[in-house]
């Protein structure tokens, strides 16, 4: 079939053939992506509203919320997000459903995290790019697209034990989300682990409890603020 890509040219290499006697564009005309199955690949934004300074993420922050018009998960509270299109770079799929279901538009956002568990969603194989916006002043959403509503929630994290032992640090943390206008709580508790033995941490998290929000958001939300809070940590002890 026809290479993807119109201009292959960066591609040649040195310009040999392969073991079965092919060159670049003979190889591509042969080759089929259908031969494995594909996942398919989301883009999921945090929007953290926060305080000026930003000096901790036990309380003060906000998190922009969507709540789902269609299955699965339908009528729960989720991150805004979606499908990134064939033909589009993970960081632009990312604004562009952002500013589709929020408004919100021209935030400088940063990938954070990709998440892959394969049961993750009953629709299809399907991997997620989370990525992290900080704001500090007030902007006014409005929902859109497949979005039933989106709003600000106030978002608190509070460390319930922490054990240390054979290496590796297990911390728990408990998280609340309240919009008082619309008068919905969700929350959440979370386990986070990490080698201190190592120079890699190896990051681990295990969702202990979950009340009203959809899919593995709960672990994405708690990853990206658990994310500021080592930032914050790293800028303090500087």
């Amino acid at each position: 079939m026809p290479a993807f890509l119109d201009d292959i040219t960066p591609f040649y290499g040195t310009v040999e053939k392969n073991k079965k006697g092919e060159t670049l564009e003979e190889f591509l005309h042969a080759y089929d992506p259908h031969h494995y199955e594909q996942p398919s690949v989301t883009a999921d934004i945090l929007v953290v509203k926060h305080p000026d300074p930003l000096n901790d993420v036990e309380q003060g922050l906000q998190l922009l919320m969507v709540k789902r018009s269609n299955h699965p998960s339908i009528g729960k509270w989720a991150l805004p997000g979606g499908f990134v299109n064939i033909r589009e770079d993970v960081q632009t799929a990312a604004a562009r459903e952002l500013e589709e279901e929020t408004g919100l538009s021209h935030l400088p956002l940063e990938q954070i995290h990709t998440w892959g568990d394969w049961k993750r969603d009953p629709r299809a194989r399907i991997i997620t790019v989370a990525h992290l916006a900080l704001i500090k002043e007030d902007c006014a959403v409005r929902a859109g697209d497949d979005a039933a509503d989106a709003c600000f929630f106030h978002l608190t994290c509070h460390l319930c034990n922490s054990k240390h032992e054979h290496g590796c640090l297990t911390e728990t943390y408990a998280f609340s989300l309240f919009n008082e206008e619309r008068n919905v709580h969700l929350s959440f508790k979370l386990q986070e682990s990490s080698r201190t033995d190592s120079l890699l941490p190896q990051y681990k998290y295990h969702l202990l409890e979950n009340d009203g929000v959809a899919f593995d958001h709960p672990i994405v939300i708690g990853q990206g603020v658990l994310h500021i809070r080592h930032l914050l940590s790293t800028r303090k002890s500087k």
